[in-house]
C-alpha cells in the first residue's frame, strides 16, 4: 500500500483528498497534519468522514508527523509548501503541492505570481524549482512519471482555461492576441476560512468580479499557452464569484484564423485529448452545466463557432475542488506510482 500524509488536512483541499483516498484501493492514509482541531479525529470536524477516516489530527510539531511516507499532499496556502517540501523529499517522499509555490520553474516566474497575490516574491526553496513539474496531466503527461518527485498542482481557474484553450492554441485555430477568459467560480474557491466578503448575506443573490488588476492564475495560463504556441501570449482574464457552492464555468473567446466548422473543431479537440479519460467534448447544442461535473474529476468542454463574428467560443466546466484541486492531485499521484489514472477517480458526477 502507498502510505500518504496530508498536511493542511482540515481545509477544503485536505478534506477533498481524504474523501478520494478513503476509496482508493492502493493507498492508506498514514498521517493527518493541521494547525486547528489538533488531537481530535478528523471525523469530529467533518462528520461525513465517520467510519471512513477517523485519524487524529496532529500539529506540525508532533514527532508523529515525521514518520516516513510515500506521498505527501501539501494542501496548504501559498508560502507554506516551499518551507516543507525539501524536508519531505529528503525523507524519500513524493510531494504534490496545491499552492502556487511549485507551479513555475524559475524565480522570475514565481515572483510575478507572488506579486499578484501580495506575497513576498522571494522563493525560499528556489533550488527545487528546476525539478518541479506543472501538474496538469493532460498537457504534461510526458513529464509526469515514476521519476517525478515534486509536482505543483495547477490553479483551478487555470485548469478550466487551459483545457478549454490548449487544442485551439496548438492548432492555431485562433489568433493568440484575441483570447478572452470570462470565468465564474463557486464560493468554495475562497477556501474554508470565513471572511466578511464571503459571509452569507454578502454572497446570497450576489455575484461580482474581483482581482481585476490581475489574477494570479493568469501567470500559469499565459505561460502554458505560450509553450503550446511557441511565443509569448497575453490574455484578458476576468474572474467572478457566483452564489453556488462549487464549480467553475469558463467562457473562452478567440478570433478564428480561418473559416472552419464547429464539427471540424470538435474533431480537432477529440483528437487532441485522444483517450484522456477526464475530458469530454460537446457541441454547442449540449444542455450541460456545472452540475454535470460536480463531484467528479471531469472537464466538460462545449465548442461553439459564432459565424457572424468569426469567433470561437469555448465553455469549460470543472468542479473547482476536484478537477481544480484534489482530483488533479490524485490523478498526478496515480501516474507517479504507475497506476491507471482513473484509480479512485472513476465515478460519475453527483446528480442533482
Amino acid at each position: 500500500m502507498i502510505k500518504a500524509k496530508i498536511i493542511g488536512a482540515g481545509g477544503f483541499g485536505g478534506v477533498g483528498i481524504i474523501e478520494l483516498l478513503t476509496s482508493h484501493p492502493e493507498v492508506e492514509i498514514e498521517t493527518l497534519v493541521a494547525i486547528e482541531n489538533v488531537g481530535n479525529p478528523i471525523s469530529d470536524t467533518y462528520p461525513h468522514l465517520k467510519g471512513f477516516c477517523d485519524l487524529v489530527i496532529h500539529p506540525p510539531t508532533d514527532p508523529e508527523t515525521e514518520k516516513p511516507v510515500d506521498i505527501v499532499f501539501l494542501a496548504t496556502p501559498d508560502g507554506v509548501g516551499m518551507k516543507l517540501a525539501e524536508n519531505e523529499l529528503k525523507k524519500g517522499a513524493k510531494v504534490i503541492d496545491y499552492s502556487g509555490d511549485f507551479r513555475f520553474n524559475t524565480t522570475e516566474a514565481y515572483a510575478d505570481y507572488a506579486g499578484r497575490l501580495g506575497c513576498p516574491t522571494e522563493h525560499l526553496a528556489a533550488n527545487l524549482l528546476p525539478e518541479t513539474v506543472y501538474g496538469l496531466a493532460e498537457l504534461h503527461r510526458d513529464k509526469i512519471n515514476q521519476e517525478t518527485k515534486l509536482i505543483g498542482n495547477p490553479g483551478c481557474f487555470a485548469v478550466s482555461c487551459l483545457l478549454g484553450l490548449a487544442p485551439a492554441v496548438q492548432s492555431s485555430l485562433i489568433t493568440t492576441d484575441s483570447i478572452i477568459c470570462d470565468c465564474k467560480t463557486g464560493i468554495s474557491g475562497a477556501g474554508k476560512k470565513p471572511s466578511p466578503t464571503f459571509h452569507y448575506p454578502m454572497r446570497y443573490e450576489n455575484m461580482n468580479a474581483y482581482k481585476l488588476a490581475g489574477h494570479q492564475h493568469v501567470c500559469e495560463v499565459e505561460h502554458e499557452l505560450g509553450l503550446l504556441a511557441d511565443k509569448e501570449i497575453k490574455i484578458t482574464f476576468t474572474s467572478q464569484v457566483v452564489p453556488i457552492c462549487r464549480g467553475i464555468m469558463s467562457t473562452l473567446y478567440g478570433t478564428l484564423t480561418n473559416q472552419i466548422s464547429e464539427d471540424d473543431i470538435i474533431n480537432i479537440y477529440k483528437e487532441f485529448y485522444g483517450s484522456d479519460g477526464f475530458v469530454q467534448i460537446y457541441p454547442s447544442t449540449a444542455a450541460i452545466g456545472t452540475q454535470n461535473v460536480r463531484g467528479s474529476n471531469n472537464c466538460n468542454i462545449v465548442i461553439s463557432v459564432d459565424k457572424r463574428t468569426s469567433r470561437l467560443r469555448i465553455v469549460s466546466y470543472i468542479d473547482n475542488l476536484l478537477k481544480g484541486q484534489a482530483g488533479s492531485a490524485l490523478q498526478n499521484m496515480n501516474i507517479i506510482f504507475g497506476l491507471p489514472e482513473k484509480t479512485g477517480l472513476d465515478r460519475p458526477a453527483m446528480y442533482p
